[in-house]
């Protein structure tokens, strides 16, 4: 009976404390990034780890998200009300689009071209709507806020939590389901570390370099990761990717550097999206594709068997 016991409560329990931990945990390192009175940042973390951590556990895990968002924002102020507030909404935003996503029948895998649509356009797009307009709101309610800061702050909000989403979360959901790979040659290996290190060297250049021309020099090596890695080196190149340009961007270093808050966000974040967008379609497409090869080639493989165990046929015999 006890055994029962901890499986039915005390394993919901510890995965809730979990989920808490590593949204706090991820939430700190996004605020080493702030652009916003302390509290907005280009990536937010955390909604990718609430969102994932909804899509594999399911909708009872929400309380770990509230935790973890009580946490971190209780520390950043300015009152107990606009807390709690905007903790409401971190929690909401991440539910609301992990249900639109259950409506859409997406799949944790994201190996059809359907899913990534709807995780851009409902998990990101749709769904951070409601943290960054709550949050926003309660900021210029309390007076953290000046009027005309509101916009700049909501944008970089909500482009934010839709960043965490896109780069964040189909990273987690490649890791959750990550396993040491077998009977893979040398060659492989080789092939990996050189698009690691070409993707990580293309991205340092073009953000240590004023032209922002240069930051197209990582898409083909996104389109590499795609076509030869799928999902896990797509979304590992993405995330890399987008991690170091938001470095470039809060240090205002190479095409971020001379320009105002709002230049760098529009920049920025079209960079992240598109890095992002390109990186996941493309996976997605390539995993639908060979699945699709792999479909035929069972199917052909049947009919060959199937022809191959029919008795022979005399045509000539017209009795037979």
């Amino acid at each position: 009976m006890r055994t029962a016991e901890i499986r039915q409560y005390g394993l919901p329990a510890l995965r809730i404390l979990a989920v808490a931990a590593v949204y706090y945990g991820a939430a700190r390192l996004g605020l080493l990034q702030q652009l916003v009175r302390g509290q907005v940042t280009p990536l937010w973390p955390p909604t990718g780890v609430a969102l994932a951590s909804l899509l594999v556990f399911g909708p009872r895990i929400w309380p770990g998200i509230a935790i973890g968002a009580f946490l971190v924002n209780v520390a950043l102020g300015p009152s107990f009300l606009a807390v709690l507030a905007i903790t409401a909404g971190n929690t909401l935003a991440p539910v609301c689009a992990y249900l639109m996503l259950r409506r859409a029948n997406f799949r944790v895998e994201l190996d059809r071209l359907r899913d990534v649509l709807a995780l851009v356009f409902l998990g990101a797009l749709a769904g951070m709507l409601i943290s960054s307009t709550l949050g926003s709101g309660v900021l210029l309610l309390a007076g953290a806020l000046d009027t005309g800061e509101f916009w700049p702050a909501w944008s970089v909000w909500w482009t934010g939590d839709a960043m965490g989403v896109l780069v964040v979360t189909p990273f987690l959901l490649v890791l959750r389901r990550a396993r040491w790979p077998r009977d893979v040659g040398g060659g492989r290996w080789i092939e990996a570390a050189v698009l690691l290190l070409g993707t990580l060297g293309a991205t340092l250049l073009a953000t240590s370099t004023a032209s922002s021309a240069l930051l197209f020099l990582v898409f083909p090596f996104l389109i590499w990761s795609a076509f030869r890695f799928q999902l896990a080196g797509a979304a590992s190149c993405a995330l890399g990717v987008s991690t170091l340009a938001i470095l470039a961007a809060a240090r205002e270093s190479g095409p971020f550097a001379g320009h105002d808050l709002f230049a760098n966000m529009v920049t920025l974040q079209a960079f992240n999206g598109t890095t992002a967008l390109t990186a996941l379609l493309l996976a997605a497409v390539i995993t639908e594709r060979n699945e699709t090869h792999e479909e035929i080639k069972q199917v052909c493989a049947r009919l060959a068997e199937m022809v191959a165990h029919m008795e022979p046929r005399d045509w000539r015999d017209p009795d037979r």
